[in-house]
């Protein structure tokens, strides 16, 4: 599966997610239900937070133009999950964007520490298929349609 990402480097949906078949999986569900016109998947914690902070390749992206929110996994290689959390939650221009951290951990100390550092919700990856779209689409309606955030 091809990384989508509008030729603008603007997004609504940032997808933190280093597994390919559950960034399919997400992608899918969020395309049926006509979500993920806005749309960038990165691969690692590195890559999320060049991209939000608009650093390395990146570096061309207007910062002013942020994403609606970011659904973030916790096991990310190089930088993991809740590193680029705290980066997030610490920095001024990016602090505000919703973060959904989607994860097949259901460890409560994930949970805790994650709230702790200012995570949105918590969503522990369902296994099977059918349901795991089912929850994507839910969480991305009300992230994008229903939720309500400030001007950045």
């Amino acid at each position: 599966m091809t990384t989508p990402m509008p030729d603008d480097l603007s997004a609504d949906i940032v997808l933190v997610e280093d597994n390919p078949n559950d960034a399919e999986i997400t992608i899918r569900s969020l395309n049926k239900h006509h979500l993920a016109n806005k749309l960038v998947w990165l691969k690692d914690g590195v890559e999320a937070l060049d991209y939000l902070l608009a650093k390395g390749q990146y570096a061309d992206r207007n910062i002013k133009d942020m994403p609606k929110v970011i659904f973030l996994d916790l096991k990310l290689p190089k930088i993991d999950g809740t590193e680029v959390l705290k980066e997030i939650r610490a920095s001024d221009t990016i602090n505000k964007i919703p973060v959904v951290v989607l994860t097949s951990s259901k460890e409560e100390q994930d949970v805790v520490k994650t709230y702790n550092l200012g995570v949105n919700s918590y969503i522990v990856k369902p296994v099977e298929f059918e349901n795991f779209a089912k929850a994507i689409a839910e969480v991305g309606f009300y992230w994008l349609v229903t939720n309500t955030t400030p001007s950045i």
